[in-house]
């Protein structure tokens, strides 16, 4: 920070131009319950203030004034400021210099908010070519740049932020996935258990960056129990994971697993989901036994699993027939009648929603998948093969 007779210009580099940096270190100094919610790709989150501190601030601001606001923001980082420090020298590779930085940073802001915001204004400026320190906060406001100027007079010349903070970062996404045009895309379609996603993840292997997987950047398995031992997460983040797998590009085609618009609770961005209604369809097959193993490979190679999946199985019983299979499945499950279970809600639950959804879906090739490796080079050789994919609609958009 600087003092208000002095105007330390702290440099503002757009989100775009933060996420093409090399060996960069992205800092987010929001809450940890914002950074849960959604954050740049690879950033670690070093709050200045804490989520209950931040809505005190908060609180404070729409309650009281911005000055009150501001005491007691600059209570909190005075508190803070030589952990922060710390934090940051230790991801950045710096070394802190001896000083008594709560002091300094009391003197720096004693000049009230408006003399603050003015010394630590966002200007022009260059990032460093390699080992940027990138701070960023929600809009790119005193928190991002009040803690970059303070770092930069303590040595950390490497220290920028992001111009307009997260919510900027977030416009971006917005705007990038709008804008994406998919290659060739070869849709994976076929009965639940077959292995669609097993295949999948055997692609990447032969073919690396041809897939996306849609499920894994969810963190969910598109189906009422496809939570079960994954960390499903927010609509933001969902769409910065896809962003950051799209920039990566595709080498040869998009091949990708089929799903409803939803994966989860996670709505697909409309060039994504256009891309998968106009690709080339393939569809897997596997005898029962096989889709039976995989699924209890999938759901239960976890004993604690269990408990997440016995407390969807009610929903299941309800939809099924409630008169006939309340409890039953449950007790499948708690009786360690495991292949059973699998086989009824194979039978009497997603084979049937599957026979409704893939309803007049016409598909290019037909491929086993009892090994998934040995199907994977079987799809890629198909692929390869072709002289090119059939022409698709895709909704006016090439």
């Amino acid at each position: 920070m600087a003092s208000a007779a002095t105007v330390l210009h702290v440099p503002a580099v757009r989100p775009a131009d933060a996420l093409e940096l090399r060996d960069a270190v992205i800092v987010d100094l929001r809450t940890p319950g914002e950074f849960a919610q959604d954050h740049l790709p690879g950033a670690v989150n070093l709050p200045l203030f804490d989520d209950v501190e931040r809505a005190l601030i908060g609180t404070l601001y729409k309650r009281v004034s911005r000055e009150e606001a501001f005491a007691a923001g600059r209570r909190a980082a005075a508190a803070r400021i030589e952990d922060l420090a710390r934090e940051v020298a230790a991801v950045a590779g710096w070394t802190v210099p001896p000083a008594d930085l709560r002091a300094r940073l009391l003197a720096a802001t004693e000049g009230g908010i408006e003399a603050l915001d003015e010394a630590v204004a966002p200007g022009p400026g260059r990032a460093p070519a390699r080992g940027a320190v990138v701070l960023y906060c929600w809009r790119g406001g005193l928190r991002s740049r009040s803690v970059a100027s303070f770092l930069r007079a303590l040595g950390l010349d490497r220290a920028v932020v992001i111009e307009g903070g997260y919510k900027a970062y977030r416009n971006h996404v917005l705007g990038a996935l709008d804008a994406w045009r998919a290659p060739p895309t070869f849709v994976l379609r076929g009965l639940t258990g077959v292995g669609k996603t097993l295949v999948l993840r055997e692609l990447e292997q032969l073919r690396p960056r041809w897939t996306l997987d849609l499920e894994a950047l969810a963190g969910h398995r598109s189906s009422v129990l496809g939570m079960v031992g994954l960390e499903p997460c927010s609509q933001r983040a969902f769409e910065s994971r896809l962003l950051a797998r799209l920039r990566r590009g595709f080498p040869g085609p998009c091949v990708v697993e089929g799903e409803s618009r939803k994966v989860g609770d996670a709505i697909q961005p409309l060039r994504v989901w256009e891309a998968l209604e106009g690709g080339t369809n393939v569809k897997l097959v596997a005898s029962v036994d096989v889709r039976v193993r995989v699924l209890i490979d999938d759901y239960l190679a976890r004993e604690d699993n269990r408990p997440a999946l016995r407390a969807q199985l009610p929903f299941i019983e309800q939809r099924i027939g409630p008169r006939k299979w309340k409890g039953e499945l449950v007790r499948m499950l708690d009786e360690g009648r495991e292949a059973e279970l699998v086989e009824v809600l194979l039978e009497k639950y997603y084979d049937p929603l599957y026979a409704h959804s893939d309803r007049g879906r016409v598909h290019a090739t037909t491929i086993d998948t009892t090994d998934p490796a040995g199907a994977a080079a079987e799809l890629a050789a198909w692929i390869e093969g072709r002289a090119g994919p059939e022409p698709a609609p895709r909704n006016g958009h090439k």
